[in-house]
Order: structure tokens, then sequence, then C-alpha cells
């Protein structure tokens, strides 16, 4: 995708590239897997690695003791935790695999293959990584480095969090498993495996997509709240001209919340997401079948205790970075918090209106810092020079060149004066002075005053629609000004005929309503 076919997400706000690396390092998988690499470093006959089977994977004496190194030595999943993490340093590149070969096959084995605890090879520590894996001589990779490593990792879990397990598969094949929980060879039938490879890793990109854009939208998750695991996966399925999901609808809702719960065990060492899982007595249900019961509870009414009993997350910032990332590969438009520091007046004023509030604040805040040179005065000009315009975005501009002034300092003041004759630009500019109680500010004619009321009223639908505070502002105006409709529909505004057309719509007096209509086919008729 290119130019205006990329999709734009809102801005998120992310930590420096050294924060995310420490938290990425921090993270069990790759901490496990550092370790895991020093202690190869230190492994085999003088220090010259560790011995492994086909594909690179731990023979079971290794396993063990990379278990015990490792401190796992007691738990159940130990092996599994172990093994994930060691195939995670391969993955990575943290560790090279050199197959041996002089080695060669059992003699005994009848079909000449190495036995699945044969050593055909040796696992050393990446070199150029030797700086993060104990290697005195090297330097610490830079954080750019690690993330790198990092995503490199995450995509090996991604792929695997989306391929279910052998046992799944063979669960959607009739008599692919006896009542003894053999396998019966003469029943498999590979086209009939119920398994798109491309379709399920869609639809994990589809929750973390979703994540990521509650995120970059919602003050309360980019604060750290949990998402309850049913809206992740309704919003997945459910259909948003949908008032009330059918039965079916639901059923799907609880099979993709089981899924993701799922995935989302997997991703959670990797640093990826937090998550509270889906409480075991569901998760039992689920195995049993029993997805309609769990999809009636999920249409009731649900309290907080019992919300989190179906699984809760959220993306942390290295996750929020992670899903960024992927989305810029995949040719997507996804800005962050700091992007606009080197821009020009003008695009800053055409991207902030996307901002959330804290968001459009950090940036205008780092676009006034990063203008040494010309100061605050330089960058309110330019800000004030952005602004002009009769364009149809004009209003939401000036607007938003307001919000940005009113962060400057007192080094501006000359800035605003200059143009406050200007029939664009002289109400913002006496609202900024009037706010810091500067001297000499000349009042507003009617004009003027009937000016910057359209332009505002413009910019506020542009930007928020007509919300309740529209109509009490409208009926404010109105209530303020004797006859103000004989005098807005000769405003010399692109927007005046807009403007009095949506005042009529929401004033809640049927009169002024009337009056409005009026207004606005006067002005359109000029």
């Amino acid at each position: 995708m290119t130019g205006d076919d990329r999709p734009t997400l809102p801005p998120v706000r992310l930590p420096s590239d050294a924060e995310l690396a420490r938290d990425a390092l921090a993270a069990p998988l790759l901490a496990r897997a550092v370790e895991l690499t020093r202690w190869a470093r230190r492994g085999g006959p003088e220090g010259a690695g560790v011995p492994v089977g086909a594909g690179g994977e731990l023979l079971s004496e290794q396993l063990k003791e990379a278990a015990a190194h490792l401190g796992l030595g007691g738990e159940e999943e130990a092996p599994a935790l172990a093994a994930d993490a060691w195939n995670f340093a391969v993955d990575t590149g943290l560790l090279v695999i050199e197959e041996d070969q002089e080695g060669g096959a059992d003699p005994a084995a009848d079909d000449g293959k190495p036995s699945s605890d044969e050593p055909v090879g040796l696992a050393t520590p990446e070199a150029e990584l030797g700086g993060l894996t104990g290697d005195p001589d090297e330097a610490m990779p830079a954080p750019a480095d690690i993330l790198e490593l990092w995503l490199g990792g995450l995509e090996t879990v991604l792929a695997d969090a989306a391929t279910p397990s052998f046992e799944e598969l063979l669960g959607g094949i009739e008599g692919a498993v006896g009542e003894d929980g053999e396998i019966n060879t003469d029943a498999l039938d590979l086209d009939a495996m119920d398994w798109d490879p491309e379709e399920e890793g869609e639809a994990l990109d589809s929750a973390l997509g979703n994540l990521y854009l509650l995120t970059a939208t919602e003050p309360a998750v980019a604060g750290g709240s949990m998402v309850p695991l049913p809206v992740l996966a309704a919003s997945m399925i459910v259909p948003e001209d949908m008032d009330e999901p059918t039965d079916e609808v639901l059923e799907e809702v609880s099979t993709a919340m089981m899924r993701l719960d799922e995935q989302f065990r997997m991703l959670e060492p990797t640093g990826l997401v937090e998550y509270r899982p889906v409480d075991e007595a569901l998760t039992q249900e689920a195995a049993e079948g029993e997805e309609a019961a769990a999809a009636e509870e999920l249409g009731g009414e649900l309290d907080e205790e019992d919300v989190s009993r179906y699984g809760m997350v959220r993306l942390t910032p290295l996750g929020l970075h992670g899903v960024r990332a992927r989305m810029r590969e995949a040719g997507m438009e996804v800005p962050a918090v700091g992007d606009l520091a080197a821009a020009g007046a003008d695009r800053l004023l055409a991207t902030l209106p996307v901002y959330t509030e804290d968001n459009a604040r950090s940036e205008i805040e780092g676009w006034f810092a990063a203008r040494d040179e010309e100061g605050t005065l330089g960058a309110a000009r330019e800000l004030l020079a952005a602004a002009r315009g009769t364009d149809e975005a004009a209003p939401v501009r000036r607007l938003t060149c307001q919000q940005a002034l009113s962060l400057a300092g007192p080094e501006a003041e000359p800035a605003l004066r200059e143009v406050l004759e200007d029939r664009e630009l002289g109400g913002l500019a006496r609202v900024w002075l009037a706010e810091r109680g500067a001297a000499d500010v000349p009042q507003p004619d009617e004009d003027m005053v009937f000016w910057l009321t359209v332009d505002t009223i413009a910019a506020q639908v542009a930007t928020a629609g007509e919300p309740e505070e529209l109509r009490d502002l409208v009926r404010d105006l109105v209530d303020q000004h004797a006859g103000f409709f004989d005098k807005a529909w000769r405003v010399e505004h692109p927007a005046t005929g807009d403007v009095l057309e949506t005042m009529g719509r929401v004033h809640p007096d049927k009169h002024a309503a009337k009056a409005a209509r009026k207004a606005a086919f006067k002005a359109r008729s000029r």
C-alpha cells in the first residue's frame, strides 16, 4: 500500500529505545534465552559450546541441565520453559548452530538417520552479540539492535501462537483419534483439517491491531487499564451495525475468546502483553464442549468480577512498539508522539486533530522545544501563518492553532499583536491576549465577533460532530444576541450557510431553529 491507500491510525506515546530495550531484556523469554546463551558459552569441553540434536534442539540431558541452570528444576513445566527459551535463542540468532559434518547416524539405526537424542551439531553464541551474552571483549549492542533482535524472536512466537497443536488439528477429523487415545493413521486426511494458516494469522493480527487502536484512542487503556477478553473478541466478530448479538455470534465470540486465551498465554513471556488468563473452570468448560453455556453467560449482564474471570489483556509499552513495527512493515501509517517535532506548522496543524488531548499537548511541547533557533516568537508566527485560509479545513486549523498557542510563553505576544486586525486571526489573537491579562487589547467589532463565532462552530462540528455541548452553545449565543440570525447570515465566511443549518438542526426551540434554517438559505443565496 502506498500514498492515500495506506490506513492511518491515531498516534501512540512510546518510551525511548533505551527504555524499550531494557523492557525487552527483562521479558522472561528473552532473559532466559540470553542466560542460556551465556551458559552455552561456558558449556562443553573447554567451553566449546553445547551439543544439539536435529533442528538445534537440546538433547534430553542438556535440557535438564538448562532447566536447572535457569532455576526451573522444581517446576512441572520446567523442560518446556527451558526448551522455549533455547529455541528463542536459536530463532533470534543469539545462538549459531553448526552441524557436525563428520558426525553420522547411529549404526544401529535401521533407517540410517540420527536418533532424536543423538548430537548432530554444536550450538555456540553469535560473536556479534557477544557483549550481550558474556563476551568481555565485545561491546553491548545498541538499544535499536536489541529491539530488532526481540522483534525477530517475536515473529516466531506469533507464528507458533497462530498454529494450533497437532491434537487440536486431529480433533477436527472424525475418527482420527481412537477411544484408546491412539492415532488412527487410516483416518487421517490432511484436506479435512479445519485450519487455514493465513486466516489464523490474520485473526491474531486483528486482535493485536484492535488492542493497539484501543491503546491509541482510550486514555484509560493507554494509562494501563486492561481490556476484557470478551470485549476484544467481540470487536473482531460482532458487526458494528448489530445492536444485539445473536446466539450464533455469541458462540463465535466465546470460541474466539478461548483461542485468544491460549495465544496470549504463549505471548505474555515475550513481554508483548500483560495478561490475566481465563479462569481455569471456564477453560475446562470449553474443553468439554460447553461453549454454548459460556456464550449464554456472555450474553447476560456481567459484573466486574465476572468480566475478569473471562481474561484481561493489555499491550505493554514494548508490545505497543512491537505491533507498531509490524504495522509499519505492512505499509500502514502508524505515527508516534514526537514524530512532528521537526515538521512545519502546516503539517502540525493538519495532524493534531486526531490526537488525544494528552498526546496533543506532548506533541506541541516537543514542537516548540525543537525550535531553538527561531524561538517561541518565530514558532508563533509560523503557526499563525499556517492557520490562514478559506478552504474547508481552515476552521479546524485555526482551532488547533489556538490550542497550540495556549502552550506558548509570553515571548509569543508580539506575533499575536501583529494579527489583531486580521479578519481570520484577530479573534483568536484577542482571546490569547485576554487570557494572559495583556494590556491594550482592542475590543473586536461586531463583524469580527460573528465571523469568529461561525469559524469556531464550523471547527467544532468538523472535529466533534454535534454533541450536547454544541446545543447549549447555540442556545446561549442566540439568547445573548438579539436578532442573531438576521446578522449571522451576512457573515463573509465560507462555512456560514453550513453553520446556520447546523444551528437550526440542534437548537431546542422550534422558532429559533426555523429562523436558523431561513438564515442559512439567505446565506447560500447571496
